[in-house]
């Protein structure tokens, strides 16, 4: 299986403009830019926002599938990933997770999603190599 974004680019970096478009179509030329990334100032959003949002829709559907195979199933799991960045590093992501499960506890529910954090797919796709290619069109 492969999925597919594109980001188009036009002007510098802080007056430039962007749009990111994904194969689904759920985004769709979704402005980003400078003042979107770092300000605050416009409407559209950011990679950090949209890599904080993979993030918890990954890590909830670890969850889930997680308390599928031991034959629970959540009334509802709610998870917000607060991304953080000092400087231009980010340095974390945080994953706080609610859940209504009947028939689970605690201490159960904490070690699932301990396990959910470090093997959900973009949990694991944070510590893998990253390679590129160019193509310059004169």
């Amino acid at each position: 299986m492969k999925r597919t974004a594109k980001a188009h680019w036009s002007g510098n970096a802080k007056e430039g403009k962007g749009e990111l478009t994904t194969q689904s179509g759920i985004l769709n030329k979704t402005n980003y830019s400078f003042k979107t990334r770092f300000v605050g100032e416009e409407q559209g959003t950011n990679p950090e926002e949209l890599l904080a949002a993979a993030h918890a829709g990954c890590f909830t559907m670890a969850v889930s599938f997680a308390l599928t195979e031991k034959g629970m199933q959540a009334i509802s799991l709610e998870t917000e990933a607060t991304l953080t960045m000092e400087g231009f590093d980010i340095t974390g992501i945080h994953l706080s997770i609610t859940g209504t499960v009947p028939g689970i506890n605690q201490i159960d529910f904490e070690t699932i999603t301990k396990l959910a954090e470090q093997n959900c797919l973009i949990s694991k796709a944070l510590r893998i190599t990253i390679s590129s290619q160019a193509h310059l069109v004169l």
